[in-house]
């Protein structure tokens, strides 16, 4: 219970974004590549040296994080993105391209997530759909984040593209030029990604609002 109550308080340090939510987000057309350091530290992780591998690991945990987060239930991501990185450090030998470690390593996170939702549906006792992150998004685990659970809801009903940009941006707070070089996005499909996919966050908002104001009216009304 101890653990479960420490990640819902951090995912509450990570939802406090209402006040971002209707900015506008402005992501420059200027293309941010690999810091050198990063692929120093990739080429050094490729050669065994673990502690180069962990400084990766802290870089880019928050992308893998939030990959993870519009994927599976919020109270599994923890643990999954350790084991990304746990995937990741045997086959970083294999990568040929440093400046590709972003892009590849969220490709084995959006994989990991596959395999889990898959693993998930054939356990016992366990219905389908208690496992679908559409279906069943992180309120039941949240109820005390308000605003917080209701936004999320709504960004991971939303198209996969916009869903893991905007997870990116507004959870994980990562800019526009960031998400590009950390995930190997065009710093185009990014922006376009997060304009879209903040016009669809708004109006799904919106009808939500909508929707509690009436049923509010109606309970009165009985």
């Amino acid at each position: 219970m101890e653990a479960v109550s420490l990640r819902n308080a951090a995912m509450q340090s990570r939802l406090d974004f209402r006040s971002r939510v209707l900015e506008h987000l402005l992501v420059t057309e200027s293309q941010v590549g690999l810091p050198d350091s990063d692929a120093t530290f990739v080429r050094a992780a490729q050669r065994g040296d673990t502690e180069a591998f962990g400084q990766l690991y802290r870089r880019y945990a928050r992308m893998v994080h939030g990959i993870l987060l519009g994927r599976v239930r919020h109270v599994e991501v923890e643990d999954l993105v350790q084991e990304v990185f746990l995937r990741a450090l045997p086959r970083v030998r294999e990568l040929r391209d440093a400046s590709r470690f972003g892009s590849w390593l969220a490709a084995i996170a959006r994989n990991l997530a596959i395999d889990y939702y898959r693993r998930s549906q054939t356990r016992p006792g366990r219905t389908d759909d208690a496992f679908d992150p559409d279906e069943q998004p992180a309120k039941s685990n949240l109820s005390s984040s308000g605003d917080a659970v209701e936004i999320l809801d709504c960004i991971r009903i939303l198209p996969e593209a916009y869903r893991e940009t905007l997870i990116l941006r507004l959870v994980e707070g990562m800019t526009g030029p960031e998400i590009s070089a950390r995930t190997g996005l065009s710093p185009g499909s990014v922006r376009v990604n997060l304009h879209r996919g903040m016009h669809q966050l708004r109006r799904k908002l919106a009808h939500r609002e909508l929707r509690n104001v009436s049923n509010s009216k109606n309970r009165t009304m009985v």
